[in-house]
């Protein structure tokens, strides 16, 4: 009988913040708005030895605390809304911990997002939102050149997903240092991406697909 090799996350703790290199990140939700078939989080049940996991969602005084435990151990770059979610599902969240950051150590704030934000939190101004809040930077994951490649490759929930992304793009880019990012998966058009991005005026990155065909899907709770 093979051995057994355990998965190096089964006896981690889901972990609220983790660091890659000079950046930390907030792991606040494992909600999400699309349900991209390239997404790793179908995969693996975290990155670099942190758990995403979450078993439930922190409250921005669990996040806090964990922040403080964290941000005076070395010079980070800046602080990053960024975990096996879409930070924006719980948007009071992070605008109280973006406060926090800003009163208290003055980092540079940062939300990886996939721009349904007005979608999620309907009603509300929430680049304003964001802007009073403090944050400097959002980057965008579109993922796609026009509405059916989106809806092939994200399967949004919300109808007029992309024109909606959109939408969020051009407005957050006059308020705050924006990118587009996009992943090399085959669907995608990646120099009609970048003709996007010049049109809107923010900035683009492309963001490496690693294929995980020789693992079965993790299931999302």
């Amino acid at each position: 009988m093979a051995e057994v090799v355990p998965c190096p996350f089964m006896k981690k703790s889901p972990s609220v913040v983790y660091w890659l290199g000079n950046d930390l990140y907030l792991n606040i939700t494992n909600r999400c708005s699309n349900n991209c078939y390239f997404c790793f989080r179908k995969f693996k049940d975290g990155i670099q030895g942190f758990n995403l996991k979450l078993r439930r969602e922190p409250s921005p005084n669990e996040v806090i605390k964990k922040l403080q435990e964290v941000i005076n151990r070395k010079n980070w770059s800046e602080v990053v809304f960024c975990g096996f979610g879409e930070p924006l599902e719980r948007l009071d969240r992070v605008l109280e911990v973006t406060r926090w950051i800003k009163k208290y150590s003055g980092m540079i704030v940062r939300i990886d997002t996939n721009g349904q934000g007005c979608l999620l939190n309907k009603g509300r101004k929430v680049v304003r939102e964001l802007k009073e809040a403090g944050v400097d930077k959002i980057s965008v994951s579109l993922n796609a050149h026009e509405k059916e490649t989106y809806n092939q490759v994200c399967k949004p929930t919300f109808e007029n997903a992309f024109e909606n992304v959109l939408g969020f793009i051009e407005k957050a880019g006059k308020e705050f240092d924006v990118e587009i990012t996009v992943v090399t998966i085959p669907e995608v058009n990646i120099q009609k991406v970048r003709k996007i991005a010049r049109k809107l005026g923010v900035g683009f990155r492309i963001r490496e697909y690693i294929p995980c065909f020789w693992l079965k899907p993790v299931p999302i709770t």
